[in-house]
């Protein structure tokens, strides 16, 4: 035999060994995770889907070592393993957030809505495979300025409705004063009139002339008046309608407010604690050795 073919069975059996150890190592990987699953160890299960996760938030180790290619092998069943790993994360999260309420919406998926009060905010969705919240941008900072506005004594929407509520408020004095203004379009139109039929001496035409200017422009003024007035009932309906939104919007933010305020003790601590979620819901998976089930 020579040597080509020597290193060709030597590179093939070395293959087949590689090969092999690949295999056994996933099916390694896919036997622990199942037994994780079968003795309901949700803490090993977080541990196996997400090794480098893990270690770094609850080992506190930079470089363990972890295979992301085994955890990719139950990518294609994430919604199964997110489904099983939800029901204890929600009763644990039932515990530290009461306001919150989950709804799943798909196999895994889960939504979740701020407070059981009518007109209640979908707030969210919930990534249970990562312990974290995703919430819907434009109402966390909603909910986040309106604690910063308390500082104030104001509420989000203060500043809005009191200029809506200007806005009406001059809307009004236009419409009130219509007839006023058509007594004067009255009297000015016949004084361009009688301008108009006046002669005047050649040394007196330019005071004339300016005085027509005057008169011209004054109806001009009055006529963008009225033309703002003329929609100025539908403009304060629309105007109260907005108000009323953003009134009871403002009740909603303050119930949230509250719920928080009384759960957390200031926005802040409420912040602390989400970004703490992952590492604070492991730890208790450890204390309570999994008898959330």
């Amino acid at each position: 035999m020579d040597n080509s073919n020597q290193f060709a069975l030597a590179d093939h059996k070395q293959a087949t060994i590689d090969l092999t150890n690949e295999i056994k190592n996933k099916l390694d990987y896919l036997q622990s995770l199942g037994r994780a699953v079968q003795a309901q160890d949700d803490r090993l299960v977080y541990q196996l889907i997400d090794s480098e996760k893990y270690s770094t938030e609850i080992l506190k180790a930079r470089h363990s070592s972890y295979d992301k290619s085994n955890e990719r092998l139950v990518e294609d069943a994430y919604g199964l393993v997110s489904e099983y790993l939800s029901s204890n994360l929600i009763e644990f999260l039932r515990e530290r957030y009461p306001f919150f309420y989950f709804e799943e919406t798909e196999t895994g998926k889960f939504q979740f809505y701020f407070g059981n009060w009518w007109g209640r905010r979908l707030f969210g969705t919930l990534d249970v495979l990562n312990v974290k919240f995703n919430f819907d941008e434009n109402e966390y900072q909603k909910l986040a300025r309106s604690f910063e506005f308390e500082a104030e004594n104001k509420r989000l929407n203060t500043d809005t409705i009191e200029r809506l509520s200007q806005e009406n408020d001059e809307l009004q004095e236009l419409l009130d004063s219509q007839s006023s203004r058509e007594a004067e379009k009255e009297r000015m139109r016949k004084k361009l009139k009688q301008l108009n039929q006046e002669k005047v001496m050649p040394w007196d035409a330019g005071k004339q002339r300016e005085m027509k200017q005057r008169l011209t422009d004054e109806l001009s003024r009055i006529a963008e008046i009225d033309e703002k007035a003329a929609n100025g009932y539908q403009r304060i309906h629309e105007n109260e309608k907005r108000v009323l939104e953003l009134s009871k919007e403002d009740t909603l933010l303050s119930y949230e407010k509250q719920s928080i305020i009384a759960k957390f003790g200031s926005f802040e601590n409420f912040k602390e604690k989400n970004a703490a979620l992952y590492r604070d819901y492991i730890t208790d998976l450890i204390a309570t050795g999994n008898r959330r089930n």
